[in-house]
C-alpha cells in the first residue's frame, strides 16, 4: 500500500453575490433573521448564459493546477462531486475536455453536501492500492438553478461555488489520508430533496410516465437535529479507530450548512471556537463545494501547518454523513 495526499487546492465563486438584504425584497425576511438563524451575510449565484457547473469547476481546478505548475495530461482520474450537473449524464468529462486533462478518466459523484468527503476517500481507494497516481477532485454545485425564490426555508441557505484539490501518491509513511468513516440512512431522504414528480400519458395503448424534477425541499429542523447527533459521534468513532485524541486535533473543517450547526457540532466534541474552519457568511451553504473552498480560503491565510491533524466531515442529503481525518503535508 503506498500514501495518499494532497498537495494543492483551488477554488472559484460566481461574480454576482446576494446580500441578506437583497433576499429581504424577495421574501419576507431580514438580515438579522437570517443572521441570527444561519449565520449567512451573503451568497455567490452564478449568472450568464450557458454557464454551468463546469465553468466554477474549470476555474478552481486550473487555480489548483497552476499553484503547483501541474500539466493537466499528468491527471490520471477525475471525481466530480455535483448534485447540480448541466447534463443528467455526467459533467465530470465535460470538466476533463476543458481542462486538456485528455488521459484521465472522469466519472461524476453525487453525495450532495458529503460529495467532497466522498471523493477525498474514493481517490484516497484509487491511489493506495496503486491504480492511479495523480487525481484531481472537486466538489462542485449551482443549486440556485433548483432554487424555490418563494421559499423561504432554501432561498436564504443556498449559494453556488466550486473548490478542487489534486491528490497525489507518497510513500507509506507521507500518507495524510489517516481514515474515515462514513454512513447512509436512506430512510430520512426527503428531509433533504430534490425530488422527481411524475406524470402520466399514454401514446396508443401504452401508459407511460415522464417527469420532471422538482425545487429543493427540506426539512431544517430535522436536518439540524440529524448533523447535531449524528456528526460528531462520527467523528469521535474515526478518532477512535485512529487512537487520536480531541485535543490532538488541531482544525474542524465541516460541511458549511449553518453557523449554529458548526457552534454545536463543535460543541459536543468540547473543541475550542478558534479551531473551526468557517466561511459560511460569505457564501452560504455550496453543498460539496463548501469543504474544498474553506480549506482553500483557510490554506491561503496561511492557518494551517505542516503535520496538523483536520477532521473534515460532510454531512446533508441522502441522508448521507462521514468523516475523513487528514494530516496536513504538503
Amino acid at each position: 500500500m503506498q500514501g495518499a495526499r494532497i498537495i494543492s487546492v483551488g477554488s472559484a465563486v460566481p461574480h454576482l453575490c446576494i446580500k441578506n438584504q437583497d433576499i429581504s425584497k424577495i421574501v419576507e425576511t431580514s438580515d438579522e433573521w437570517i443572521m441570527t438563524r444561519t449565520g449567512i451575510k451573503e451568497r455567490r449565484v452564478l449568472t450568464g448564459a450557458n454557464k454551468s457547473v463546469v465553468d466554477l469547476a474549470y476555474s478552481a481546478s486550473m487555480k489548483a493546477l497552476n499553484k503547483i505548475h501541474m500539466d493537466p495530461l499528468e491527471i490520471d482520474l477525475i471525481i466530480l462531486a455535483t448534485s447540480s450537473p448541466n447534463d443528467l449524464f455526467g459533467s465530470a468529462s465535460q470538466v476533463q475536455a476543458k481542462i486538456g486533462a485528455i488521459k484521465a478518466v472522469a466519472f461524476d459523484l453525487t453525495a450532495a453536501c458529503s460529495g467532497f468527503v466522498l471523493a477525498i476517500i474514493t481517490a484516497a481507494q484509487f491511489i493506495q492500492n496503486g491504480s492511479y497516481k495523480n487525481i484531481l477532485i472537486i466538489g462542485a454545485d449551482v443549486l440556485s438553478k433548483w432554487m424555490d425564490w418563494s421559499d423561504r426555508k432554501t432561498c436564504i441557505l443556498f449559494g453556488d461555488g466550486a473548490g478542487a484539490a489534486i491528490m497525489q501518491a507518497c510513500s507509506e509513511k507521507d500518507n495524510a489520508i489517516l481514515g474515515f468513516q462514513l454512513n447512509t440512512d436512506g430512510e430520512q431522504y426527503k428531509k433533504l430533496a430534490i425530488t422527481y414528480k411524475e406524470n402520466k400519458y399514454a401514446i396508443n395503448s401504452f401508459q407511460l410516465f415522464k417527469g420532471q424534477f422538482e425545487y429543493i425541499s427540506m426539512n431544517g429542523k430535522e436536518v439540524y437535529k440529524f448533523a447535531v447527533s449524528k456528526v460528531p459521534a462520527s467523528i469521535i468513532k474515526c478518532l477512535k479507530a485512529l487512537h487520536i485524541s480531541i485535543q490532538d486535533v488541531n482544525w474542524l473543517l465541516l460541511h458549511q450548512a449553518n453557523q449554529r450547526i458548526l457552534q454545536a457540532v463543535a460543541n459536543r466534541l468540547s473543541i475550542d471556537d478558534c479551531k473551526i474552519i468557517s466561511n459560511l457568511s460569505k457564501y452560504g451553504n455550496t453543498s460539496a463545494a463548501s469543504i474544498p473552498i474553506a480549506l482553500d480560503e483557510a490554506l491561503q491565510k496561511n492557518k494551517i501547518s505542516q503535520e496538523d491533524i483536520i477532521v473534515i466531515s460532510g454531512f446533508g442529503a441522502g441522508l448521507t454523513w462521514g468523516t475523513v481525518v487528514i494530516r496536513w503535508k504538503c
